[in-house]
Order: structure tokens, then C-alpha cells, then sequence
């Protein structure tokens, strides 16, 4: 078998079963599992497939994302307020992270203009900022995910890995008690998980509406959360649990 007949049947195996593992293909393509992990490697690079632990998944299979307009006038008196909390985390000389979520582009919108450094993936956060003398905006690059505006896939995680931040301010889809935070597909949650490896801090933004909420990709244990800020709507059951785990919420 080709090299190239065997990229498009690694690709034809894994849109049809959903996912697969490397010796599964190993097998079918008679080839070393080594060299299943590096086709593997330049097929997701191609955007063709995602990579996940022990092999790959289908990006046919990924939830798609609600479209940036739609978020940006969904609670969104509760997601500025959210966001004007966070701005006061914020300190001269930080270097923060936000991502593409509506929450962090309020954030962008009304912070000061105060010598800061901030990492984003999201193209409307770094336009918004792009007025902002004392600000130095760094975009991490990546493949242009349309309905979020925000750029993902390899290129956008080997960015992150170049940096590291004092604060995190990310948002998600869905926050679980006990299965964590959730992004709508695997692209999204890969680069939420690597912003949260590079910084000191971690602070979740989220409305009311993303607690209990399980969506399709994991991304990362609330253990790994500092502090949450939400919106006064929040269960009291909720902010019990929260407290029993030690996950210091601010409400808003």
C-alpha cells in the first residue's frame, strides 16, 4: 500500500467508525504502530482528522459551534457584568490570556488602556485591543475556526506552548461538578486545555446557564480551576458544592 493509499484509508476507517485506535490500524495497514502515530500526525496538521489519546476521531463527528453573533447577544448583560469582574483581577504589567469566547471580548471591550500583555486566539479580542497603545497584543495563529472566530488546531497550540501567563480568563460550554469543564467539539477543547497548562492562574467566566451542562469534548478537572465568576442566578445548591470543593465563585 502507497503512503498516500494509506492516508485515505486511515481517513475512510476513522469517518466511519467515529474513532479508532492506532493498533486497530496498524493491523489493517500491516504497518508498524509508530508509523500509524506519525500518519496520524500529518493527517490532523491537514486537517483531516484530531488526534486523541491512543488515536484519532473523526472531525465529522464534532458538534458544531454556535455561531459568534448568536453568543454575543445571549445573556449578555449577565457576560459583561462577568467581564467587568474580571477586569478587576487584572494588575498593571500582567501578562493575561483570553480566549475566544463573547465573555473575554466585553473583557477586551472595556479594559483600561494599561501596559499589559495579552495572548488570544480569538480575532475579536485582538481587534478590540488593537486601539489600546500600552497593550501588546500576541495572536496565537492557527487554523480560522469561522463560527467563533477564533483560531485552533496544531499551529494554535504550538503557540501557546512558546508562552506563559500570569491569569487565564477562559470561558466553555458546559461545567459539570464532577465531570469538569466541556467545550462543543475536540478542537476547541485541545486549545482551552493547553491555556490552562501555561498559566499561573486559572479563572473560569460563566453564566448560570453552563452549570450541569455536559457538552461533547472534555477539557479540563474544576480541580484545575482558581476561581469562577458568575451571574447572581447561580443555584445556592451550586455555590455549595463549589465551596465544599474549595473553588472560591464570585457572583455578579
Amino acid at each position: 500500500m502507497l503512503v498516500a493509499e494509506r492516508y485515505e484509508k486511515i481517513v475512510q476507517l476513522v469517518n466511519e467508525r467515529g474513532s479508532i485506535r492506532v493498533s486497530e490500524l496498524s493491523d489493517v495497514c500491516q504497518v508498524t504502530e509508530e508509523t500509524i502515530r506519525r500518519d496520524l500526525d500529518r493527517l490532523e496538521q491537514a486537517g483531516r482528522l484530531l488526534r486523541s489519546h491512543g488515536g484519532a476521531v473523526s472531525i465529522k463527528d464534532q458538534q458544531p459551534e454556535i455561531p459568534y453573533f448568536e453568543r454575543e447577544v445571549t445573556h449578555a448583560e449577565e457576560k459583561k457584568r462577568i467581564a467587568l469582574e474580571a477586569i478587576r483581577r487584572i494588575q498593571p504589567n500582567d501578562r493575561i490570556l483570553l480566549d475566544a469566547s463573547t465573555t473575554a471580548w466585553y473583557m477586551a471591550s472595556n479594559i483600561p488602556d494599561i501596559p499589559l500583555t495579552v495572548l488570544t486566539n480569538s480575532i475579536k479580542v485582538a481587534t478590540e485591543l488593537s486601539s489600546k497603545e500600552k497593550i501588546e497584543v500576541i495572536s496565537t495563529g492557527g487554523i480560522l475556526a469561522q463560527r467563533s472566530l477564533s483560531f485552533v488546531g496544531p499551529l494554535a497550540e504550538r503557540s501557546l506552548d512558546s508562552y506563559h501567563v500570569d491569569t487565564v480568563f477562559l470561558s466553555c460550554k458546559g461545567i459539570h461538578l464532577e465531570r469538569g469543564i466541556s467545550e462543543s467539539n475536540e478542537l476547541q477543547a485541545k486549545v482551552k486545555q493547553k491555556m490552562i497548562s501555561i498559566a499561573d492562574q486559572v479563572i473560569l467566566l460563566a453564566d448560570a446557564t453552563k452549570f450541569g451542562v455536559q457538552a461533547f469534548a472534555r477539557v479540563a478537572d474544576l480541580t484545575l480551576v482558581d476561581a469562577i465568576i458568575t451571574d447572581n442566578r447561580i443555584s445556592q445548591e451550586t455555590l455549595e458544592q463549589l465551596e465544599i470543593r474549595s473553588i472560591p465563585t464570585t457572583t455578579v
